[in-house]
């Protein structure tokens, strides 16, 4: 059976490569990848196991299972970890100019700890300083800003999600009456997306951070609060789902948001529209077109040079010049703290739309703008794009209807 390289071996270098450019400018001699997403994006392969990228010469990726599996997809050299125990004296025979000083010499490693388990970080910490290691750093931020800027092939990936995310939509949405709970609604667009090749998953870096394929949440169910870092919560399934989908059934003349992702070759697009069976009320109504306004606003503003904080800033000035400060992404102690994220291999990507977060924008970066006005008891009203900063305009990669869908 083939099994299809994702990432080239081309692409795989350049990306090790500029990380190890980053490296050496902050001093840092190696780099321990734990992550799947980050051994992904580096090597080309999500098997278990760990990728170490010294600061010069050439990388390896340690793997427990498989490693017949991996060798078929990495580009970097793979090789069997063994026992785990002995991880720190395999690293210093295979990085021999690295480790020559053995334990107490002053080596700096850096490792992705904004998403390792803090007792495996106890464990490998051990197993580096004992190999000569004399601090294990936070690396995350240096791979954090390389993922921000996307190449030509990510960018084509975002695009075939954005395109079956559209199918299966207004697929979907021949199926949306008054009765259908949102759980029947929402199993109707995942199957959509499922048979156009959505791996089903919507992963996500930060800690304890969950979320489905999508939210088909309405009326006052839209507005229940959750955990979740969003504008929006909904009922959920029960206690061990407290977010998105609930059984409740749809009514007439209530708002229906309908926040949808997709996830192709790994990069998710995320995407939100809002409907009604029926009409509005004024409020509502008036709500949904003021996150209009804010989104072309901000579609204005996202060129080269633009400054992250600022963007949300002006937002929330149309959300107070609007009468709706109060409603603007969540209510009360739930009001969510930006307007977009970077999107990729995770939702959660940088940059943000938020205060303090004051990097520029550049070309290549990939944002989802979702402006949403949550009103308690009565439902959220929305709109969500995904954009690619260019050189000129903001493109955008979602191209799915917009305006409030109303519904006979």
């Amino acid at each position: 059976m083939e099994i299809r390289k994702d990432i080239s071996e081309e692409v795989v270098r350049e990306r090790v490569h500029t990380l190890q450019e980053a490296m050496r400018a902050s001093g840092v001699d190696g780099f321990l990848l734990t992550q799947n997403i980050d051994l992904y994006y580096y090597t080309g392969s999500m098997q278990n196991g760990y990728a170490f990228i010294p600061s010069h010469g050439e990388p390896v990726f340690f793997v427990k299972r498989s490693v017949e599996r991996a060798k078929l997809e990495s580009g970097i050299a793979v090789k069997e970890l063994g026992a785990f125990r002995q991880f720190g004296g395999t690293l210093a025979k295979e990085f021999p100019l690295l480790f020559r000083g053995g334990a107490g010499a002053s080596i700096t490693i850096a490792a992705d700890l904004d998403v390792l388990p803090a007792q495996t970080y106890l464990k490998l910490s051990g197993l580096l300083q004992a190999a000569g290691s004399s601090a294990v750093i936070d690396g995350s931020a240096m791979i954090r800003r390389q993922r921000m800027i996307k190449s030509p092939l990510e960018i084509s990936r975002f695009e075939a999600a954005a395109a079956v995310v559209d199918e299966a939509f207004n697929e979907a949405l021949n199926d949306l009456r008054p009765g259908i709970t949102e759980l029947e609604w929402m199993a109707r667009v995942e199957y959509e997306l499922r048979i156009r090749g959505h791996i089903g998953l919507m992963r996500m870096r930060g800690y304890n951070q969950e979320i489905a394929t999508g939210m088909f949440i309405a009326g006052s169910a839209a507005a229940f609060p959750t955990y979740f870092d969003g504008p929006a919560g909904g009922l959920g399934l029960g206690a061990a789902s407290p977010q998105s989908v609930s059984r409740r059934a749809i009514e007439r003349n209530e708002p229906i948001l309908m926040d949808i992702g997709c996830c192709i070759d790994g990069y998710v697009i995320d995407q939100t529209r809002t409907a009604v069976i029926g009409e509005l009320p004024e409020k509502l109504a008036h709500a949904y077109e003021v996150s209009e306004a804010i989104i072309r606003e901000a579609e204005n503003g996202m060129i080269q040079g633009a400054i992250c904080s600022a963007l949300y800033a002006r937002a929330l000035e149309q959300a107070d010049e609007a009468g709706l400060s109060p409603y603007f992404m969540g209510y009360g102690a739930d009001q969510a703290k930006f307007l977009g994220h970077g999107i990729g291999l995770e939702i959660d990507e940088w940059p943000v739309l938020a205060k303090g977060f004051d990097f520029p924008l550049e070309a290549g970066m990939v944002i989802a703008v979702e402006p949403k006005f949550t009103f308690p008891g009565e439902g959220v009203v929305g709109i969500e794009n995904s954009y690619l900063i260019t050189e000129g305009r903001p493109r955008a990669l979602t191209f799915t209807r917009e305006g409030l869908i109303k519904l006979p």
